[in-house]
């Protein structure tokens, strides 16, 4: 019991010395972050006196420390959450935070209220003490400063602006001194906190995250101007090369900035290969092999080992790192070619390998219940963890998995086809599904399997389309035509794995025909106006991308779409708008009759905003067809002003006196 609570005891002091070794707190959060680990280091005598004491200590105490244990880890997240996250989320979530904050704080009072501290052998001094600590976080429930509205709505009015030109420089100046974001470390620092942002959200950013790197590159851009030598070597160092493969000189020519984001920790250039780490932290893949193959076992970044030396694609970054580039003119980053082996290899035991191997025996069994069991439990070891992957196909998995497409038990066939799932998330594995002949097989499940296997044939094949070569080889397999019935008559899960399958497989320009053929128009058509609009992003993303073709221009035409697209270009989120102009751009180019309509359903309005405040390509869609629209005004307005002269003309014909004629009288 005594080394229990020495444990106990010294866990308590361990958490206050690290709140107190937090430094400095961001401005949004600062006073009251200031206040609560002041608070927080006031209990460090009572910790110390309780370990010093040979008395037992109470069991309701016991259990009031045990929970002023967890309440003080919180804490300590929270405070290091304040201390080095990012400025501009603290600003524009300090509501949230706040609430995070009172949380914390209510959990330490009720802590703190169920120790028995005439029980507890310690001095008055420190029973007074904590007792002040307690009567203070009393006072400060629900008690908040009022924000720094000033600053919130400078970042706001920043992230609403058109461009970086129509911005206040008064603004942009008091945001950067105020954030303190006035120096390359500060920016860096902020560009890394948000880096970790979006790490821990799996990869996909979301809207905020979305939003803090817009302003951050506004405030960049704005003091790198203001500044231009602050960080001259590093500039210099990643300038994009010119066609001649020099670095740009022209001072005229303004380079844009690569965001920090895009560029890779280790050598802070573009990254054309970014591969995630297990500890969240993503690299240039060759960067990173470098680093793993001089016999490092830890994170470059954040300096903590390694739990697998496995790399995995972050395909979302390297979407984001594409879409930059083409919205700056600069050509996209191609993806190094790898002319050396993988270096993915499993860190198995031999008994856990030889518990693989008995399990691909059993799914060779004759007895369709051992096939069942073993095809169930490589599904689950597949989707456990990344060397689990790379060890059941190392053991011969995925072929013997292929031949399962084929059994009549439909079990069977669900668990073989969401085991390929599983391990094509490991890059090498997905060549080896391909070549194993894995298609035809995993189309045939998409066609006649239970939902649930249809649903996980749609997501293997949309995984393995990640691969360019893939695209060509799913579509040829006659995959698209079962994916399309899918996505019309599946479950919401089931559309969504159709959608994205889709999406990706129309990227390739022999597809999209083959998709058109499929009638996958009419079916988005109706997603795109069921009740609740649960698939709408997922529709007008394809739709953007089959309007390129002839064959989808004139199927989007035929389905009346107009209407629907203009009332997205008004209503939509900033994304929808973006890709409904897209759309809508195809099918005005050369089609009077589409321009017209979109006219008479007031599509100006709803497009000057967007040119305004869009996203870059919603902006320059917007752009294209407010010129459309304007051409065509103007022919509507000449041919009007012809038709009423040629009238007039016409009109005056007609009321002009006839000459009369006298005839000449007759001899008579």
């Amino acid at each position: 019991m005594e080394e229990e609570k020495g444990v106990l005891v010294q866990s308590l002091i361990d958490a206050v010395n690290q709140i107190a070794s937090i430094g400095d707190y961001r401005c949004a959060v600062k006073k009251e972050y200031c206040n609560l680990a002041r608070r927080l280091k006031l209990l460090t005598p009572m910790f110390e006196e309780i370990r010093e004491s040979k008395e037992q200590i109470p069991e309701e105490t016991v259990k009031a420390l045990i929970s002023l244990k967890e309440a003080l880890v919180s804490a300590k997240e929270l405070l290091r959450f304040g201390s080095e996250g990012s400025k501009i989320y603290l600003v524009l979530e300090r509501e949230q935070i706040m609430q995070k904050f009172h949380e914390v704080t209510a959990r330490l009072e009720q802590a703190l209220s169920g120790i028995s501290y005439e029980n507890l052998d310690i001095s008055d001094e420190v029973k007074e003490q904590v007792e002040l600590v307690l009567a203070q976080f009393r006072r400060a429930k629900g008690r908040v400063d009022a924000p720094d509205v000033e600053l919130y709505e400078d970042l706001l009015s920043i992230y609403n602006k058109s461009n970086d030109a129509a911005a206040d420089p008064d603004v942009l100046w008091r945001l950067a001194e105020k954030l303190q974001l006035v120096g390359i470390a500060e920016l860096t620092q902020e560009s890394l906190a948000l880096h970790e942002m979006v790490s821990a959200s799996g990869g996909d950013p979301g809207e905020t995250c979305e939003m803090m790197s817009n302003l951050l590159k506004k405030i960049k851009d704005f003091v790198k101007t203001e500044n231009p030598n602050m960080d001259a070597p590093t500039r210099e160092k990643n300038l994009p090369p010119s066609s001649s493969g020099q670095a740009t000189t022209d001072r005229n020519h303004k380079t844009p900035v690569i965001p920090d984001d895009f560029r890779c920790p280790i050598s802070l250039e573009l990254m054309k290969d970014p591969v995630i780490v297990s500890t969240g932290q993503t690299y240039e893949r060759s960067c990173i092999e470098k680093w793993l193959e001089q016999g490092h076992g830890t994170c470059p970044k954040t300096q903590q080992t390694l739990s697998s030396p496995t790399l995995t694609p972050n395909y979302v970054l390297r979407s984001l790192i594409a879409q930059w580039c083409e919205a700056n003119g600069i050509e996209p980053p191609k993806r190094p070619s790898s002319s050396r082996p993988s270096k993915t290899t499993s860190a198995f035991s031999p008994a856990e390998r030889t518990k693989i191997e008995i399990l691909l025996c059993k799914l060779t069994s004759s007895n369709p219940e051992d096939q069942r069991m073993a095809a169930g439990e490589i599904r689950l070891l597949a989707k456990r963890n990344a060397d689990n992957r790379v060890a059941i196909a190392e053991a011969g998995a995925i072929p013997l998995l292929v031949s399962l497409l084929s059994t009549p038990d439909s079990r069977i066939q669900e668990h073989a086809v969401t085991a390929l799932l599983n391990l094509s998330i490991c890059e090498d594995n997905k060549g080896s599904i391909i070549s194993s002949g894995a298609v035809p097989g995993i189309v045939q499940v998409l066609k006649k399997g239970s939902m649930e296997a249809r649903e996980n044939a749609a997501a293997t094949l949309f995984s393995l389309s990640v691969v360019d070569e893939n695209k060509v080889t799913i579509g040829a397999s006659g995959a698209i035509p079962p994916l399309v019935t899918l996505l019309s008559e599946g479950t919401q899960r089931g559309k969504k794995d159709a959608a994205t399958a889709l999406f990706n497989l129309c990227i390739y320009q022999g597809n999209k025909g083959k998709a058109v053929r499929a009638g996958v128009v009419p079916t988005l058509m109706c997603l795109l106006t069921e009740p609740g609009g649960g698939m709408v992003d997922e529709a007008l993303a394809i739709l953007a991308i089959l309007a390129s073709h002839p064959e989808g221009k004139s199927a989007i035409g035929a389905s009346e779409a107009v209407p629907v697209l203009v009332d997205v270009i008004g209503n939509g989120s900033p994304r929808n708008k973006e890709n409904a102009a897209a759309v809508l751009v195809h099918l005005c180019a050369g089609d009077q009759q589409h321009l017209a309509e979109a006219q008479e359903l007031g599509v100006m309005g709803p497009l000057v905003d967007l040119a305004q405040n869009g996203t870059d390509r919603g902006k320059r869609k917007a752009a294209q067809l407010l010129e459309r629209m304007s051409r065509f005004i103007e022919q509507q307005k000449l041919a009007q002003a012809q038709a009423e002269a040629q009238s007039q003309l016409s009109q005056s014909q007609i009321l002009q006196p006839r000459p009369h004629f006298v005839a000449n009288p007759v001899d008579s």
